[in-house]
């Protein structure tokens, strides 16, 4: 039960603060684009099973994979792209959390 609140907490709660503490200009926006990171589990359809508890997404899926998070690190350089590589980069945080308390 801990292991989900803070998964699913790292997943929705912690871009909410983010937004606000670093995005208040532009708030709304970026908690969108903070929560929508949560699309880039749609490669979880490609593993069978879909879902499995114990699986470590960090380095098994295509978008949860090391060259994958190497393009999310890349975009924090770029203004324009930076929200985008901030929102990723807390998604595979997340996911990474989760491997750890497996």
């Amino acid at each position: 039960m801990l292991r989900g609140f803070i998964h699913y907490g790292f997943h929705f709660l912690i871009p909410i603060l983010v937004a606000y503490l670093f995005y208040k200009k532009d708030f709304k926006r970026a908690v969108i684009i903070l929560i929508g990171a949560i699309i880039i589990d749609v490669d979880h359809l490609l593993a069978s099973p879909i879902f499995d508890p114990n699986r470590c997404s960090i380095g098994f899926h295509p978008l949860h994979s090391y060259m994958a998070i190497g393009c999310y690190v890349a975009l924090l350089f770029f203004r324009e792209t930076r929200i985008f590589g901030v929102a990723l980069l807390l998604h595979m945080t997340a996911d990474t959390l989760d491997c750890l308390m497996k």
